[in-house]
């Protein structure tokens, strides 16, 4: 279990100690490093920041976040089969730092785009910012093992692995959904997308 946090701020009001705050309350999800990632373009300014439980390459070849090119990846999971597609990467040209799985969604992501998730077996919660094409993709594994939260107002979106780290960002704006205060009541559970608070959703499965 790792943990993600982050943010894409169009005000361009935020800093890396910002994500540096967001991760801290994750530490229990990743107690092996961390990192932080702070993207200034023409449009925003793209934070990452990753809490690490290293599983599969212990080195720092495994850090994150990590980037391929105008490719900026944070990710939370595993991919099964992640050795397997690596091999069909390699056939086609792609070369490698490292033996974690992290790097090769990266190159999957480079040779196939966002197709390149309908190859991975796993549970995930995946964020990459392509700066090339100035597109960020959420993604989470298909049953919703791997948990992805987001809020967006005010040219502000903050997502993150649990909703405690956004209380961080100082422009979180901390409302109560009382339809999802109600659903708990009722069922025992907010159901997806919704989210105890204003402005927050669940990335769907």
């Amino acid at each position: 279990m790792c943990g993600i946090a982050g943010f894409i701020d169009f005000n361009k009001n935020s800093t890396e100690s910002y994500i540096e705050s967001m991760i801290k309350p994750l530490d229990h999800r990743g107690p092996d490093g961390e990192g932080t990632l702070l993207v200034n373009n023409d449009s925003a300014q793209i934070g990452l920041g990753h809490k690490r439980l290293s599983i599969i390459d212990l080195s720092r070849a495994g850090k994150q976040p990590m980037s391929l090119g105008h490719l900026h990846l944070t990710y939370n999971g595993e991919i099964y089969n992640f050795q397997e597609i690596k091999n069909e990467l390699l056939v086609l040209g792609h070369s490698f730092l490292g033996e974690s799985d992290t790097e090769m969604i990266l190159h999957a992501f480079q040779e196939w785009g966002i197709k390149a998730i309908e190859k991975f077996i796993g549970m995930f919660a995946i964020v990459i910012f392509d700066e090339k094409q100035n597109d960020i993709y959420f993604v989470r594994d298909r049953a919703g093992v791997k948990p992805l939260f987001y809020y967006q107002k005010n040219d502000l979106i903050l997502f993150a692995s649990e909703l405690k780290a956004f209380h961080e960002h100082p422009n979180f704006e901390k409302e109560l959904e009382l339809s999802a205060v109600a659903a708990f009541m009722q069922y025992g559970n907010v159901p997806t997308p919704h989210c105890i608070f204003k402005n927050c959703q669940k990335v769907y499965p």
